[in-house]
């Protein structure tokens, strides 16, 4: 008898966990408005025009 070779795979079932994004809570921060239709929102205790000063500049800085 000639010995056969048995070779055993296993499968390994990966879950996937799903993704959770995690929002912050908007209505604990500032509103600060860049035009008619932009708002961004910052920290409670930082400065409103220093945030739309560098919310301008990045996007001026933006590649067409």
């Amino acid at each position: 008898m000639t010995a056969g070779l048995f070779v055993i795979i296993r499968e390994i079932m990966i879950e996937k966990k799903p993704i959770v994004y995690k929002s912050p809570d908007l209505s604990k921060m500032k509103e600060v408005v860049i035009d008619h239709r932009t708002k961004i929102y910052i920290a409670p205790g930082a400065d409103a025009a220093e945030a739309k000063s560098r919310y301008l500049a990045s996007l001026k800085n933006r590649k067409p």
